[in-house]
């Protein structure tokens, strides 16, 4: 007696996203790994003695900075805003000019090296690129 073999049900194939869709999840994880870059070097800075007391307590703006970064995240991968990739964008534009003095004219009294500048500088630039894609679809 011969028995046929039905095969069992597979699941259905998640649909793939959309590319717009793609390049707010990719611009939302760059920017989480932007986030945290900042979040330790802040604490790294305040180790090294290098934070001025005047701004308030470290772990107050280590909170602040999570929950801005938690905040864009949740604006780029949910949401897929892309008017607050078009935002953020903006602002991290706006640091710019000041990365380019430190990396390339960096202040003689400055203590922290201008390398570590230039590295920010490189990050801010991926991000940029990142949210330019996602806020402007290119």
């Amino acid at each position: 007696m011969q028995t046929s073999h039905v095969p069992s049900p597979s699941p259905s194939p998640r649909p793939s996203p959309s590319p717009r869709s793609t390049k707010f999840r990719q611009a939302a994880f760059v920017y989480l790994h932007v986030g945290l870059l900042y979040e330790f070097a802040v604490y790294v800075i305040w180790r090294e003695g290098l934070l001025p007391a005047t701004r308030g307590p470290v772990w107050l703006w280590l909170l602040i900075g999570a929950v801005v970064v938690a905040a864009v995240f949740l604006g780029l991968w949910r949401w897929q805003s892309a008017w607050v990739a078009r935002v953020v964008w903006a602002l991290g534009a706006l640091r710019l000019p000041a990365l380019i003095q430190s990396a390339f004219f960096p202040d003689a009294a400055a203590r922290i090296p201008s390398g570590f500048y230039l590295v920010a500088l490189a990050v801010v630039l991926v991000n940029l690129w990142m949210l330019a894609r996602a806020g402007w679809d290119l």
